[in-house]
């Protein structure tokens, strides 16, 4: 009879952990489609709209990559809480399209997961929840340490930078961060 209890005991501890991941996955993916929903009314009109009466943060930009095919809603803020539902906007740095660095940060494994596939010369649009659209094209990405970022908050130009945990296969926090550096290249068509 022990025999039998060990397989059975290893199988519902491997079932429990892949349906834990699996839960992780599944609450990013649903809770960004309604943040395309809350996004989309806001630009339509023109309001803050959160994506669930609840929301303690609501959407503030889209980002796309179509090169790679990937897209993911922003929201205002970078609180653990924030963060679990999608990119944050890290406060006190620019709106995407205004003179500054506009800073959006993510988790590796969920929203950012995209980043390892952007390349030097990818373009980044960015749609905030005016409807107003820029373009950045990636122009460097660096690792560094989470407390030296290399981020200049005073930049003159209108740059993006998306960053995320660093290394992107880590299954545990780390100390580093990935960091991609993007510059304007002008407004959407």
């Amino acid at each position: 009879m022990p025999r039998l209890v060990s397989p059975l005991v290893l199988a519902l501890i491997g079932l429990i952990l892949f349906g834990d991941g699996a839960y992780i996955h599944a609450k990013a993916w649903l809770a960004q489609r309604l943040l395309e929903r809350a996004f989309d009314r806001s630009v339509a009109t023109g309001e803050v709209v959160k994506p669930w009466s609840w929301a303690d943060t609501w959407p503030v930009a889209r980002i796309e990559v179509k090169r790679i095919g990937a897209t993911a809603i922003v929201l205002e803020g970078a609180s653990g809480q924030a963060l679990a539902f999608g990119p944050g906007h890290i406060p006190q740095t620019a709106d995407a399209g205004e003179r500054g660095v506009a800073v959006y940060a993510a988790h590796r494994d969920t929203h950012f997961r995209f980043l390892r596939n952007v390349s030097v010369g990818d373009v980044i649009e960015i749609t905030r929840r005016d409807g107003k659209r820029f373009r950045y094209r990636a122009d460097y990405s660096a690792v560094v340490d989470a407390d030296a970022s290399g981020i200049d908050r005073s930049a003159q130009g209108v740059e993006l930078v998306l960053t995320t945990c660093w290394p992107f296969d880590a299954i545990t926090p780390g100390p580093e961060r990935y960091v991609l550096h993007a510059t304007s290249i002008g407004t959407g068509e």
